[in-house]
């Protein structure tokens, strides 16, 4: 009688930590933490408090004022650059030497010099306050800040479009490094 008891309440035991274990891989098979309810709306406005970055050092300051299609899209150049930054910080695990290209040069130079130099001036051109009563130097001043929006948005366009050449052309290297690789133990099968 004391041997039913005793498997019985192993088995209890152990349906019960197989149960919980089986809920916890549900869940995080799903992606969701069982005990935290948070929802995030993906189409509201970006906070600037809430934007972190991993790779592009910008100052908060300067991105006050963007719209909020502009930083998603430097959200979008943050992590396409952390991808790639990932990427060159694997190349000497695998013993390989990696000669910057020039394309590689200038990319790095627009993201870490230049895009914070871009949206220093833009915010220093819409937080000028124009003073003046005369409505033609108002109107000038609105186009001046339409024509800065307009040229950030073709600078991170611009920074974006050569983030995923960089990624295609590394893609396409690993491919065809595969391809070789797969060609050559083709060859000596025999």
């Amino acid at each position: 009688m004391s041997v039913l008891i005793g498997v019985g309440i192993a088995t209890t035991i152990t349906a019960i930590y197989l149960g919980r274990k089986g809920w916890k891989a549900l869940h995080k098979a799903a992606g969701i933490t069982p005990g935290v309810l948070e929802y995030h709306d993906y189409n509201a406005p970006l906070s600037l408090s809430k934007v972190s970055w991993q790779e592009l050092k910008l100052n908060k300051k300067h991105l006050l004022g963007l719209p909020d299609h502009q930083l998603r899209q430097l959200q979008r150049i943050d992590k396409k650059v952390t991808s790639y930054q990932a990427y060159q910080k694997t190349q000497p695990d695998q013993e390989k030497t990696s000669a910057v290209t020039e394309q590689q040069f200038v990319l790095n130079k627009m993201l870490h010099t230049r895009l914070p130099e871009v949206l220093a001036s833009h915010y220093n051109l819409a937080t000028i306050n124009s003073n003046t009563s005369n409505s033609t130097t108002q109107q000038t001043s609105r186009e001046k800040k339409a024509e800065a929006s307009e040229l950030l948005q073709q600078v991170l366009s611009n920074i974006e479009e050569r983030l995923d050449r960089l990624l295609e052309q590394m893609e396409t290297q690993h491919l065809q490094e595969l391809r070789v690789m797969k060609n050559y133990i083709d060859s000596h099968d025999s």
